[in-house]
């Protein structure tokens, strides 16, 4: 169970990164060229934010399985913080993870609720670039640590 949902939580960051990149760009030309909030932003918003939770469930079911996870405080306890890896899978990425996901939700939420089309751009530009750059910085990127490869097999 754990490497399947590995390797669905590995390829599944792809589809965040891609529908988080196409919503910042549509936010931030509707918001620059002051153009209607029309159905297809709407759609990318919800397909960014979409992705964003079922990598937080994927991520929330693999956190309970997984050797480094909660388990590591079941067996190590303090020691896990103490060790740089253990660390930033069993706190950091999950904590930074959970604000990036609650920074999608609220941009998603407040752009819906604005009445003017151009502040409904701006709030979802602030806020999935606030999301996106959290989630870019948490990935365990394989650019940094070869043992973490960018495409899992």
């Amino acid at each position: 169970m754990y490497p399947t949902l590995l390797l669905l939580h590995s390829w599944s960051r792809w589809l965040v990164l891609v529908f988080g990149l196409i919503a910042i760009f549509r936010a931030f030309t509707g918001w620059q060229n002051r153009r209607p909030f029309v159905g297809a932003d709407n759609a990318m918003g919800a397909s960014f934010v979409g992705s964003m939770h079922l990598q937080l469930l994927l991520g929330i079911i693999l956190y309970f399985v997984s050797p480094v996870g909660a388990k590591a405080f079941e067996t190590v306890g303090k020691a896990v913080m103490k060790d740089p890896t253990g660390r930033f899978f069993a706190m950091e990425h999950l904590v930074g993870m959970l604000l990036a996901v609650v920074a999608a939700q609220v941009g998603r939420t407040l752009s819906k609720k604005a009445t003017d089309p151009v502040l409904k751009h701006k709030k979802a530009f602030i806020w999935f670039l606030v999301a996106l750059l959290i989630v870019a910085v948490m990935i365990p990127w394989g650019i940094w640590n070869p043992a973490r490869p960018l495409f899992r097999m």
